[in-house]
C-alpha cells in the first residue's frame, strides 16, 4: 500500500500512543492520538518528515458519542496524501496544546477554532479573537451544535486590542476598515519608523458569513450552491472542491467528457482572475496603458465564459456527478479562435510592459516574501510559487483531467511583486495551452453519473488549485443525504498573514501594490 513506509515510521516511534488508523479515499490516512501525545507526533510530522500543515479545524461529534475533535491535515505532496491527525478534546477542559511555536501556521488555525468552538490552544503565543471582534460575547460559540442558526447574541462592547510597538520616532496609521475602493472591510494596524513599515497586523472578518454554520443540516443539493457563493471570483474552484469531496464519499467516478470539462472551465476562471490582478499591478503603479490592455483582455475572457454557460462567474456548471449539461458542444472552433485572439494580444502586452524600465524598476525586489517565512506559513498559489514553494495541486493531488495533460508549474525564487506578476503571467499562457488539450483530447460520451444517495457520518477532502493556490473542502455527510459538517479553508486563509510580512521594510506607499500583487480575498477568508 503506498501507506506502508509512512505507517511503519509512525507505529515504530508513536506505536504506543496510537489509538486507530484508518485508510480511507485510498490516499488519506486518519490517526487517532490523544491530546498528550499530539505535540511530539505533530513535530515529528512536520520537523522530521517535511509534511506541511494544510489544514486544521474542530468538529462537534458529541451526537457521534465522540465529544469534541480537533483535525490537524498534513500533505505529502510529492506523493499525493494527506496524514490526518485526530486528536478528542476533553468537554470538562476545552483545551489543546498550541503548536503554534513548533509549526508556525497552525496560529491562525488555533485561534480560528477558539473562536467557533470555544478550544483554548494552551500556550499560544498571541491568542487575540481571529474572527469575531468586540461586539460579538464571550461564551458564544457558534459552530457548537447546540447553537441554533438563527440565534442572535446581545452585541457586547469589548475594545480589540493590536500590538504595539514601541521605540524613538515610532507610530501607528490606521487603514480601513472602510476603504476608497470598492472592495470589502479589512482594517490594517501599520506600525511605522518614517516611511518603512515595521509591522502591519490585519484584522478581517468583517464580513463573516457563518457559511460553515449555514451548511450544517442542509442537503448535498443545497450545499452546492452554498460552495458556489464562499467567493465570487472562485465560484468553479469551490463547488468544484465541494463536488469533488460528496464524489469521494458516494464512490463515484465522473465521466471523462465531464473530466475534461471541468479542466475547460477551471482554467477559464484562472484566466480570468489572473488578467484581472495583472492589471491591478499596472494600475496601482499608474501604468495606464497596460491596465487597459489587461482589462480588456479579461472583459474578452469574460465573453468566452458568458457564451460557453451564460455565467460570466461560471455559476452553475459543475454539478455533483459531473457538470450540468455539455457546455462545449458545438463551440469548439469559436473558443479555439477567442483564445488565440486573447494569447496574441497577451503576448504583446507582456513584451511591452517588460521593455518599460520604470515599471520593473517599480516591482523588483518590492514586497519580498522570503522562502522560509513564505514555507513557514504554507503561502500557497501564485504567491507561494514566487518565493520557491513549486507545488500545484492539479500536480501534487490530480483532478479532472490534469493527469491527462501536460503543463509547467513556474519558477522563481525572488518572493517579490515581480515574480508573482511573472508567475501569473506564466500562467495565463499554460491556462490558455491547457484549455486548447482539454478541447482536442476530449471523448465524446455523457457529462454526468448522478449522485442520488450518501451514507451518513463518511467524511473526504477535496482539493483544488484555485487562481490564488491550493484549495481544500472537508466534508462530513448526515443522515438522509445532509451535511453534517462542511470544513473550507480557501488559499487566502493561509496567504493573508503572509502578505503582512510581505510589506515589512517596504514604505507605507507601496503596500497597495504589494496588496495587488498577492489579489486576497475577503470573501473567501471570512467565511
Amino acid at each position: 500500500m503506498i501507506f506502508t513506509d509512512l505507517h511503519q515510521k509512525l507505529t515504530a516511534s508513536f506505536g504506543k500512543d496510537i489509538k486507530n488508523i484508518k485508510i480511507q479515499n485510498s490516499k488519506e490516512m486518519i490517526i487517532e492520538v490523544t491530546s498528550d501525545t499530539l505535540p511530539g507526533i505533530c513535530s515529528y510530522i512536520y520537523l522530521e518528515l517535511g509534511y506541511p500543515l494544510v489544514l486544521m479545524f474542530a468538529n462537534d461529534e458529541q451526537s457521534l458519542q465522540s465529544g469534541y475533535a480537533v483535525y490537524y491535515v498534513f500533505a505529502d505532496r510529492a506523493k499525493g496524501l494527506l496524514l490526518v491527525i485526530k486528536t478528542p478534546v476533553d468537554p470538562e477542559r476545552m483545551e489543546i496544546p498550541s503548536l503554534s511555536q513548533d509549526i508556525p501556521a497552525a496560529a491562525t488555525y488555533e485561534r480560528e477554532i477558539k473562536d467557533l468552538f470555544g478550544i483554548i490552544p494552551v500556550g499560544h503565543p498571541n491568542p487575540k479573537r481571529l474572527v469575531f471582534h468586540g461586539n460579538w460575547p464571550e461564551g458564544e460559540y457558534p459552530l457548537r451544535k447546540q447553537f441554533p442558526l438563527k440565534r442572535k447574541p446581545p452585541l457586547a462592547k469589548k475594545e480589540m486590542s493590536f500590538q504595539k510597538i514601541i521605540g524613538e520616532g515610532v507610530y501607528e496609521i490606521p487603514v480601513g476598515p472602510v476603504h476608497a475602493g470598492i472592495i470589502e472591510p479589512g482594517h490594517f494596524r501599520f506600525s511605522v519608523a518614517g516611511e518603512p513599515i515595521i509591522n502591519l497586523e490585519a484584522q478581517l472578518f468583517y464580513v463573516h458569513k457563518g457559511i460553515e454554520k449555514l451548511a450544517e443540516g442542509q442537503s448535498i443539493e443545497k450545499c452546492f450552491y452554498i460552495s458556489e457563493r464562499i467567493s465570487g471570483d472562485e465560484t468553479f474552484s469551490n463547488s468544484l472542491a465541494y463536488c469533488q469531496a460528496i464524489e469521494k464519499i458516494a464512490q463515484v467516478q465522473i465521466p471523462a467528457r465531464a473530466a475534461f470539462t471541468r479542466v475547460i472551465f477551471a482554467e477559464l476562471e484562472r484566466l480570468i482572475s489572473h488578467l484581472g490582478d495583472l492589471g491591478g499591478i499596472c494600475l496601482d503603479t499608474a501604468y495606464l496603458f497596460a491596465t487597459f490592455q489587461f482589462r480588456m483582455l479579461r472583459g474578452w475572457a469574460y465573453m468566452i465564459a458568458d457564451e460557453l454557460c451564460g455565467m460570466r462567474f461560471l455559476r452553475s456548471v459543475n454539478k455533483i456527478g459531473g457538470v450540468r449539461k455539455d457546455f462545449i458542444a458545438g463551440k469548439e472552433k469559436k473558443l479555439i479562435t477567442d483564445l488565440q485572439k486573447i494569447r496574441t494580444e497577451l503576448e504583446d502586452t507582456v513584451h511591452i510592459i517588460k521593455a518599460n524600465n520604470l515599471f520593473i524598476d517599480r516591482v523588483e525586489n518590492t514586497g519580498i516574501l522570503e522562502p522560509k517565512i513564505a514555507a513557514e506559513l504554507n503561502a500557497v498559489g501564485p504567491a507561494g510559487r514566487a518565493s520557491g514553494l513549486g507545488f500545484d495541486v492539479r500536480k501534487s493531488f490530480p483532478y479532472a483531467a490534469y493527469d491527462k495533460l501536460a503543463f509547467k508549474i513556474p519558477e522563481h525564487f525572488n518572493g517579490d511583486i515581480n515574480c508573482r506578476m511573472n508567475t501569473k503571467i506564466e500562467e495565463c499562457f499554460e491556462s490558455i495551452d491547457l484549455i486548447f488539450q482539454a478541447v482536442e483530447a476530449m471523448p465524446q460520451g455523457s457529462i454526468l453519473e448522478p449522485v442520488n444517495s450518501v451514507e451518513p457520518y463518511r467524511s473526504a477532502f477535496g482539493l483544488t488549485e484555485s487562481p490564488r493556490g491550493e484549495n481544500i473542502h472537508w466534508v462530513m455527510t448526515g443522515e438522509n443525504n445532509t451535511i453534517f459538517r462542511y470544513k473550507i479553508r480557501t488559499p487566502s486563509f493561509c496567504n493573508w498573514p503572509a502578505l503582512c510580512q510581505a510589506v515589512k521594510g517596504n514604505i507605507v506607499p507601496d503596500f497597495p501594490l504589494i496588496n495587488k500583487s498577492f489579489n486576497l480575498s475577503y470573501a473567501g477568508n471570512d467565511l
